[in-house]
């Protein structure tokens, strides 16, 4: 790989993605498939202006053999640092840069029954630290090759090759494969700002969805809420790109306020592994059947997480002709997939898509609609007929999908 490339994407992921501040400290998370990379990362950080990073790695053999031999009471205890470095962070609120790399299928075998109940222990802990942290630091979440990932995207090329032809379409799909990707993602972010505006100009009430493949769906917008995409800011006005690629505009729908089935177009990696051909029913605001060909019992296991999860808590919108659809490759990753084409999420919403969320509290903001839970799992609705109608104050209808693709 172009190692002059991979610096301009350090540098989009420094400067456009986290948007690093003066003296700010950064946190990295990354598994250990491309420390080379990861190198540039830092590097770029402090050139941006950072004044602390650090590194946090992780690898899934050995995630897989804790929950092998360790007891679930010893994974679900927190040891006191532990807590302690939480609460530092939420005080410090460093910049935290996720780098994806994880084979989609690399904790296939785990005891699912275990991995949940440890993740609703800890969740206890975590959430609520997290919950004060929300909207007032930089994140973005980008993508390295793994291994494993590159051979589950190219099964048929040998392994040096099919991790080449992965950083490839990381940074196509990622606009970062052009001489100055952080002007091309200035002219990104303009484009789906515009796209918002109009969106929030129609003042929807709800939208309906249809497909030939079984889509038939309706759910409620909450008034006063917005369409957002692209760039967002802290509370405190600090400009950042939460996800590299990204080509969505989404909302936060009312939660409790969904009726009919929804059907999976492309296969969802949750938990370390794979759910394929499913189908979700919303009877009530509420999930209350999913079906899956593969993997059944992980996605019951997934709405059933707390109460929240059975709610949806995003709706997101991208056209089928999307360059990354257009790109003809299934990544088996979220946040590849989900900007293919149009998505829903089952769980937490984001409160940003509030008007005045920044003087609401936690309790307010629910109130209004947004929901609340542990989860937050993207799975993609997208289809070449899909049709999406939104519905105005009085009744209007506006045709805002036709055919998979935007109508407006």
């Amino acid at each position: 790989m172009n190692k002059l490339q991979l610096r301009r994407y350090a540098k989009l992921l420094a400067r456009t993605g986290v948007n690093v501040k003066k003296g700010q400290w950064v946190v990295v998370e990354a598994y250990l498939d491309q420390p080379e990379f990861v190198e540039m990362c830092v590097e770029e950080l402090y050139r941006a202006g950072a004044g602390k990073v650090t590194v946090e790695w992780a690898h899934q053999p050995l995630t897989s053999l804790r929950y092998k031999y360790e007891s679930q009471t010893t994974l679900e205890a927190f040891a006191k640092w532990e807590i302690e470095k939480l609460e530092h962070e939420k005080q410090e609120l460093p910049a935290m840069l996720y780098l994806e790399s994880a084979d989609p299928d690399g904790l296939k075998g785990v005891d699912q029954d275990k991995f949940t109940a440890v993740r609703v222990a800890r969740s206890k802990i975590v959430k609520p630290i997290r919950d004060d942290m929300e909207n007032r630091y930089q994140w973005c979440i980008a993508a390295v090759p793994g291994k494993a990932w590159a051979k589950k995207v190219f099964p048929d090329l040998m392994v040096n090759t099919a991790v080449e032809r992965l950083w490839d379409a990381i940074l196509a799909a990622s606009r970062a494969d052009g001489p100055d990707p952080v002007r091309a993602w200035m002219h990104h972010n303009d484009e789906l700002a515009a796209r918002c505006d109009h969106l929030n100009r129609l003042k929807l009430t709800a939208l309906e969805y249809r497909s030939s493949n079984g889509t038939d769906f309706k759910v409620g917008l909450i008034e006063g809420s917005m369409f957002k995409g692209g760039g967002e800011e802290t509370v405190s006005g600090n400009y950042f790109n939460p996800n590299i690629p990204s080509e969505e505009i989404f909302i936060s729908p009312k939660a409790g306020d969904a009726e009919g089935v929804v059907y999976s177009t492309k296969p969802l990696s949750y938990q370390g592994e794979l759910i394929e051909d499913f189908s979700v029913r919303f009877e009530g605001g509420k999930v209350v059947e999913v079906k899956a060909k593969k993997n059944q019992a992980l996605l019951e296991k997934m709405v059933s997480m707390d109460e929240g999860a059975r709610m949806l808590g995003e709706c997101a919108l991208i056209g089928y002709d999307s360059p990354i659809n257009n790109a003809g490759i299934l990544f088996y990753n979220t946040l590849f997939d989900e900007n293919a084409s149009c998505h829903l999420a089952l769980g937490r919403g984001f409160n940003e898509c509030l008007r005045g969320f920044e003087n609401m509290t936690k309790e307010e903001i629910k109130a209004k609609g947004i929901n609340d839970s542990m989860i937050h799992v993207d799975f993609m609705i997208g289809s070449k007929d899909l049709e999406i109608v939104g519905i105005g104050r009085g009744g209007a209808r506006v045709q805002i999908f036709k055919d998979g693709n935007w109508a407006l």
